[in-house]
């Protein structure tokens, strides 16, 4: 076996261990005879790894009680037209405009009802997390706890007061611990830390659930999908069987707290040597950098893409950076 360092951002790394056990797993699972992915999504087999799933999820996020924990599908891209058609009511939401994917869902919002961008970092290549001023009487803030793209993080989470904070957790979801209290919806594509590309992690508050507009489509509902169990059609079975895996592989690890512990020194590693550096430059603001994806340049194009090229001949592959902003990135 010959694996490379992978830095890809999504679809990216997951843990051998886990990678290892599904394939042991695959063709036949325990003594059912069969692999998850030829089962029944409502079969008693399938349900018992469901079950565990979303128990294994609740005890590494300590989700209290009046969430709903469901896994849906259709990307975080998605949940942007799901969460305006959950929450907007007709009425007004603030978005904090800061990245690529944080952008997008405030775009997609606007079709369901009044966006107020409380802030924005756009104008200066979202390297920084903007100041915002917020809505006393906006439905629900939206925000993405991680920017894949430009290599920014929320290092405060906005108080929000008694309005419901709405967060894309996609690509750092289970890197850092978070009081899951203080959030409405969570929601998070799991392939950039959880599992292959195909199913999303919705975590709803309870309250939150049953005034959808008319227009939503059913298994964009959050209230019929939490009715449903998130089986109100056939889930992604075998990509839900393989977060739970990496659940497993979480708990028998330290849990999030070890993990968060893991990556604050991870990405100060790398850091450190990009600040001591003379050929490299990282392009966030100290104050704001990701933990998860290290975005730095060398200042000429030319020399970015020999660097790539050069790491991937040496096994350190899916460093160039995202086609919009060029340069290079560690997803770590």
């Amino acid at each position: 076996m010959n694996r490379v360092y992978n830095f890809a951002p999504g679809p990216s790394m997951l843990p051998l261990e886990v990678l290892e056990k599904v394939q042991s797993e695959l063709l036949c699972y325990g003594s059912t005879g069969m692999s998850v992915m030829e089962m029944s999504h409502r079969s008693k087999m399938y349900l018992e790894i469901f079950d565990k799933t979303v128990a294994d999820l609740k005890k590494l996020m300590n989700v209290p009680d009046g969430y709903k924990i469901m896994f849906v599908q259709g990307g975080a891209t998605a949940m942007f037209a799901a969460v305006a058609m959950n929450l907007m009511q007709g009425g007004k939401a603030d978005y904090i405009d800061s990245g690529n994917f944080a952008h997008n869902a405030l775009v997609e919002a606007q079709k369901y009802g009044e966006v107020v961008i409380a802030g924005s970092s756009r104008a200066d290549n979202y390297t920084y997390i903007p100041a915002y001023t917020l809505s006393p009487d906006a439905k629900y803030v939206h925000i993405t706890t991680n920017n894949t793209i430009y290599g920014t993080r929320y290092t405060q989470l906005p108080d929000t007061g008694n309005v419901p904070l709405v967060a894309d957790m996609s690509s750092n979801i289970l890197s850092e611990v978070y009081d899951v209290s203080k959030f409405g919806v969570i929601y998070a594509g799991a392939q950039k830390n959880v599992a292959p590309a195909g199913c999303v992690i919705l975590i709803v508050r309870e309250d939150l659930m049953g005034n959808e507009l008319p227009c939503t489509p059913k298994v964009m509902s959050f209230k019929k999908m939490a009715d449903a169990d998130s089986m109100l059609n056939t889930p992604n079975c075998f990509g839900i069987y393989v977060a739970g895996k990496t659940f497993e592989w979480l708990l028998a690890n330290g849990g999030v707290e070890a993990m968060e512990k893991i990556n604050i020194e991870k990405a100060k590693l790398l850091y450190d040597f990009l600040d001591e550096s003379a050929l490299f430059k990282g392009t966030a603001r100290a104050a704001d950098r990701s933990r998860m994806n290290v975005t730095f340049i060398t200042g000429d194009a030319d020399l970015d893409a020999k660097f790539v090229k050069e790491a991937a001949a040496q096994g350190l592959v899916n460093l160039k950076g995202h086609r919009i902003v060029g340069g290079m990135r560690a997803s770590i």
